[in-house]
């Protein structure tokens, strides 16, 4: 069951894992649904708790480590980590959203960073990197490859459009814990790091800034801003590797 630390997952646990994941994909998608000019990322958060509590599911980032909210809601150049509150998102905004579900003792993590109205200049090339970013780190997530070939694959893509990626952030291993070994970074070498096997389910996470790659931390000691104040984007899925291939069980994309 180990390599390491890593917590390898039965099939039967995976299944179990894919159905926190659906309930995470459908709150994602609610979320994305209701961002508009005039909402706040207060709201947004309540909206994502009634909502997980409705499927006897539990929010996983509610009271970890004291977070207060159910969600992170990262407007603009905050990367991740941010406290939902009065905010309230205008025309041209960017928000990432990132929320986790525990269900049945398992936890579904997974992220979205959605415009406002109208993309601001210069994000949607951020938007479409990150995403794309993400699925092709997807791809590598094949028994028998390496760590560093996801985070290469993330590397790759963001940095192929002179984009740069957060090194001081990185993904983890999920499971029962929200975080589990291992971490992932979004950036190395291909064919490096620890094997790939069949049963590990990993948060893969790419966040991408548009400037420079250095981070710093607000004063509330959990939102995490680009330090160059540029705009930043985070995509995430829970993926499962499984002897069919990569398995993503938060599929926010299905609409």
């Amino acid at each position: 069951m180990y390599q390491g630390m890593i917590v390898r997952k039965t099939p039967e646990q995976v299944e179990a894992m894919a159905a926190a994941g659906e309930i995470q994909a459908r709150c994602l998608r609610m979320l994305r649904s209701k961002v508009r000019p005039g909402i706040t990322t207060a709201d947004l958060d309540e909206a994502a708790e009634r909502f997980i509590r409705s499927q006897d599911a539990v929010p996983s980032f509610k009271g970890y480590r004291d977070f207060p909210g159910s969600i992170c809601a990262s407007p603009n150049d905050m990367v991740v980590h941010g406290i939902p509150g009065p905010i309230e998102l205008k025309r041209g905004d960017l928000i990432s959203i990132d929320c986790g579900v525990t269900f049945g003792g398992w936890v579904a993590d997974a992220a979205i960073t959605v415009p406002v109205g109208e993309a601001p200049e210069g994000a949607e090339p951020l938007l479409t990197a990150t995403r794309e970013s993400l699925f092709a780190a997807v791809e590598q997530a094949q028994a028998g490859n390496r760590l560093g070939d996801i985070s290469h694959a993330v590397q790759k893509r963001a940095e192929a459009d002179g984009l740069s990626v957060i090194r001081t952030l990185v993904g983890h291993g999920v499971g029962r814990e929200m975080h589990e070994d291992p971490q992932i970074p979004n950036f190395g070498d291909p064919g490096k790091g620890p094997l790939l096997e069949e049963g590990m389910v990993l948060a893969i996470e790419p966040m991408v800034s548009s400037g420079g790659a250095e981070v710093r931390m607000g004063s509330d000691g959990w939102s995490v801003y680009s330090q160059d104040g540029s705009l930043a984007a985070h995509f995430e899925f829970t993926v499962a590797i499984t002897a069919d291939g990569p398995r993503i069980l938060t599929p926010w994309h299905e609409d």
